[in-house]
């Protein structure tokens, strides 16, 4: 009998230990935020990678961290970010991160990636073909949660889709920084992101962005 508790014991902390690193924080490097090309080189040089040939060269951990500070990472201290925000609340957008090791939710607050699945998900997430050979997938989803505070339906999603302008844009840019290939997607399979992405109700994928070097 108490082997039999011992064992159960074990295998719930097992159980435990699993769900802990599923969940765990992946810490990313501190965005390099000085140097660089400069604002009206990146400007020159800011352009849609061709998705015919699309760069197949993976990001490092240090571009994919400032790539994902330019776009909605916090600039000053605890209430300023890199991209506008209506009435000073938190992003309203949420960032996923898809590549060959699966899926991550960009976490602004602490800089970090959350593991969200293991799966590969780049093949089903894009209606053109060669969306699924970007190294990087970058796919912006509105946050209904942080958006029902406005009310308004069309406020709502003029607010989502102002604020994924700002963050596609910024993207353009930390990318052109780096001479990483950058394509923004419209065309998307709505469905199977949700669905890969367990996405709640309200909550709408609003657009690609494909990364490679």
């Amino acid at each position: 009998m108490l082997f039999l508790v011992k064992k159960s014991l074990l295998t719930i902390l097992a159980f435990i230990l699993l769900a802990s690193v599923a969940q765990a924080d992946d810490k990313l490097p501190d965005p390099q935020i000085e140097g660089g090309i400069g604002i009206f080189s990146a400007l020159k040089l800011r352009a849609s990678a061709s998705g015919a040939d699309f760069p197949t060269g993976d990001l490092s951990t240090e571009e994919l961290s400032a790539i994902l500070w330019a776009a909605s990472g916090l600039n000053r201290g605890n209430t300023g970010w890199t991209v506008p925000m209506s009435k000073g609340t938190e992003p309203y957008c949420r960032i996923y991160v898809a590549g060959s090791k699966g899926v991550s939710l960009y976490d602004w607050r602490d800089h970090s990636l959350r593991t969200v699945s293991g799966d590969d998900i780049r093949a089903r997430v894009g209606a053109q073909g060669f969306v699924r050979n970007a190294p990087i997938i970058l796919i912006i989803v509105s946050d209904s949660e942080i958006l029902a505070q406005f009310k308004n339906d069309a406020y709502i999603k003029e607010l989502a889709h102002v604020l994924t302008g700002a963050m596609t844009q910024d993207i353009y840019l930390a990318a052109a920084n780096y001479g990483i290939g950058a394509r923004y997607i419209h065309s998307m399979n709505h469905d199977e992101i949700i669905e890969a992405l367990t996405l709640p109700p309200g909550d709408a994928p609003i657009c690609l962005m494909m990364l490679g070097k």
